[in-house]
C-alpha cells in the first residue's frame, strides 16, 4: 500500500512542481529584467516568484527524503527527465507538444521555459538518484510490544532496589540469650580478700578473715 501512495504522490508532485518552477523562473527573470531597464528595484516584487520556487522545492524535498517508498521519487524523476531527453530525438516535436499560452492567476505560464534551460532535467535526476538509497527500500522497524502490567510492575520493583536497602531486622526473640562471660554459671561473687599489712612478706601465711562479733572464725 505504501508503494501505491508513493506512486500517486509522484504523479501529482511532478506536474505541480513543473508549474511552480515555471511561475517562479518566469516571474523572477521578468522582475529582475524590469529592474535593469528602469534602473530601480523593489524587492517586494520578487516575493511572489520566490514563494513559487520555495513551495516547489519543499514538495521535491519531501518526496525525495521521506522514507515512504522509492516509487514516488522514481516516477516523478522520470516524468521530469523525459521531456528534456526528447530534445535529443525530436526537439521541435517535443517543444510543440508542451502547452503554451496558459495563465495562472493572470500570470503567463510558459511551460517550455524549465525544459529549455534544463532546470526540469536537473530536478528529475536528483529525484532519480534519491531512489538508490537502500534505506528507502526497507520497511520501518515494527514497534516493540508493550509489556504487560505484571511485567511492568516487576521491572519497576527491581529497579527500585538500591545499595542503601538493608535486609529485614531479625526478630527480637533471638537477642534474649544471656551474654557469654568467664564466670561459672550460678556462682555468687566472693568477698574481697583482706590486704596484707606492711610487715608481712609475700611468703607468710595467707591472711585470715576477721572475727565477727560472735567469735566464730
Amino acid at each position: 500500500m505504501r508503494h501505491l501512495w508513493s506512486f500517486l504522490a509522484g504523479l501529482v508532485v511532478a506536474p505541480v512542481t513543473w508549474v511552480l518552477v515555471t511561475l517562479g523562473q518566469d516571474g523572477s527573470s521578468g522582475t529582475i529584467g524590469r529592474w535593469v531597464e528602469i534602473g530601480k528595484f523593489n524587492t517586494a516584487n520578487l516575493i511572489e516568484p520566490a514563494v513559487y520556487l520555495g513551495v516547489g522545492g519543499i514538495l521535491l524535498g519531501l518526496l525525495g527524503t521521506l522514507r515512504i517508498s522509492p516509487v514516488g521519487p522514481l516516477v516523478a524523476g522520470v516524468l521530469m527527465v523525459v521531456p528534456y531527453i526528447g530534445m535529443f530525438v525530436a526537439p521541435f516535436e517535443v517543444r510543440d507538444t508542451i502547452p503554451d499560452g496558459w495563465k495562472v492567476f493572470g500570470d503567463p505560464l510558459p511551460l517550455q521555459l524549465p525544459v529549455e534551460n534544463g532546470t526540469l532535467f536537473l530536478l528529475g535526476m536528483m529525484l532519480i538518484m534519491a531512489t538508490f538509497s537502500l534505506q528507502r527500500w526497507r520497511r520501518w522497524p515494527a514497534p516493540a510490544d508493550a509489556p504487560t502490567p505484571a511485567e511492568a510492575e516487576k521491572n519497576t520493583t527491581d529497579s527500585e532496589v538500591t545499595l542503601t536497602d538493608w535486609p529485614p531486622v531479625a526478630s527480637p526473640e533471638r537477642d534474649t540469650a544471656a551474654p557469654i562471660t568467664l564466670a561459672y554459671p550460678d556462682s555468687t561473687p566472693t568477698e574481697p580478700l583482706p590486704r596484707r599489712t606492711g610487715g608481712e612478706s609475700p611468703w607468710s601465711a595467707p591472711p585470715r578473715k576477721p572475727e565477727d562479733s560472735t567469735g566464730i572464725r
